[in-house]
Parts: structure tokens; C-alpha cells; sequence
């Protein structure tokens, strides 16, 4: 009995947890993050092109997977149970993985948020042609040169591992393959703008994590 109301208890909690988190990602980490900006700069930090180029394209399935992202939240706030029934990886079901999930998830986004943070005006979504950003080395991009995608990743990875279902899977799978081609516009685009600078900088830190 008192396994079946901790499960219970799990299932309530998963069933808020998910959508409450991601809608508050959504809000800090993209929304208010970007207002911020858009203040300091005097202009839109989302500056992804709205043309026929494959660069627009990664952009406009990056919204699309954000809002497919969003709706499955609400599915799983609504019918969680015919949700996971349907679609569960039965070896990632384990109930100690969902506790590492919602760790990872946490972390994620105070990870995430403080590299936001860190780079202060030069924080984009999309690579700005218009005006030059300054080059952040500091803080957590010691560490990453792209730890705002590494939280991103991780906290999706976190996703899976609390509610491990094919479609958690996907959009963890779909998501990192847009996010590793940004990384390397990106990383063509900063070596443009700062050269050798920017050159060294990769030598010394790993694209996604270096421990040393």
C-alpha cells in the first residue's frame, strides 16, 4: 500500500512538475532573458532570418520543437497516464531515474540561466550580423563554449529519464541535432568576428563540457 501511494504521489507530482518547469524555462530563460536585452541593446535579441536559407530553416524548427515541446507538457499535465502508457521506454522506468531527472532538470536551469547571465549584452537567439558582440570567456564559459545549449540538453536529458517515453526521446534526439548545427554556424561566424582570439579560445575549451 504505501508503494502504491508513493507512486501516486510520483505520478501527481510529474504531472505538474514537467509543465511548471518548462513553462518556466520558457519564461525566464527565453522571455525575460531577452527583454532584458532587447532594453540594454535597444533591439530584438532573437535575430534568427525569415528567408528561404537553410540558417532560417534550423530557426523555424527550433520554434517548432519549442511549441510541439509545450503541448506535449500540457498532454502529459492532462492524461499522463495514457501518455506514458503508450509510449514508455520500459528500461529508462525505473523509479530512481526519475529522481535524477528532476536533479538534473533543476540544475539545468540555474545552469543555464546563469550563463544567460553571464554574457550579458551579447546573449542572441541567432547569430547577430548586425552588431558585434563581445567575446564571453568568463563564468561558465570557462568551462563550455556553448553552456546555454548544454543546459538545454541536459535539462531535456533530465525530461527523458522522469518521464521516458518515445517522444521525450525524439525531442531530445531532434533537439540536439539543431542545437549541434547552430553551434557550428555559430562557432564559423565567431571565428569571423575575432580570429585568432576566438581560435585559442577553442583550443583551451571543449564545445560542450571540459573537465579540466
Amino acid at each position: 500500500m504505501k508503494f502504491v501511494k508513493k507512486l501516486y504521489i510520483m505520478t501527481d507530482f510529474i504531472r505538474f512538475f514537467i509543465p511548471s518547469y518548462f513553462l518556466l524555462f520558457l519564461l525566464i530563460a527565453f522571455l525575460g532573458i531577452s527583454l532584458k536585452v532587447a532594453r540594454d541593446i535597444g533591439k530584438n535579441p532573437s535575430v534568427f532570418p525569415k528567408d528561404d536559407s537553410a540558417y532560417a530553416f534550423i530557426g523555424r524548427y527550433f520554434k517548432r520543437t519549442l511549441l510541439m515541446l509545450f503541448i506535449y507538457t500540457i498532454l502529459i499535465a492532462w492524461i499522463p497516464d495514457q501518455i506514458r502508457q503508450s509510449f514508455t521506454i520500459n528500461f529508462l522506468d525505473v523509479p530512481g531515474l526519475r529522481y535524477v531527472g528532476i536533479t538534473l532538470m533543476i540544475l539545468a536551469l540555474i545552469w543555464t540561466i546563469t550563463a544567460q547571465l553571464q554574457m550579458k549584452d551579447s546573449w542572441r537567439i541567432g547569430i547577430d550580423h548586425e552588431m558585434k558582440t563581445t567575446l564571453v570567456t568568463r563564468g561558465l564559459f570557462k568551462f563550455s563554449r556553448n553552456p546555454i545549449f548544454l543546459g538545454m540538453t541536459v535539462s531535456l536529458l533530465g525530461f527523458l529519464l522522469l518521464f521516458p517515453t518515445l517522444i521525450a526521446f525524439l525531442f531530445l534526439l531532434v533537439a540536439s541535432i539543431l542545437m549541434q548545427i547552430q553551434i557550428r554556424l555559430e562557432e564559423e561566424y565567431l571565428l569571423q568576428q575575432h580570429g585568432e582570439i576566438y581560435e585559442g579560445y577553442k583550443k583551451r575549451v571543449r564545445r560542450m563540457l571540459s573537465l579540466y
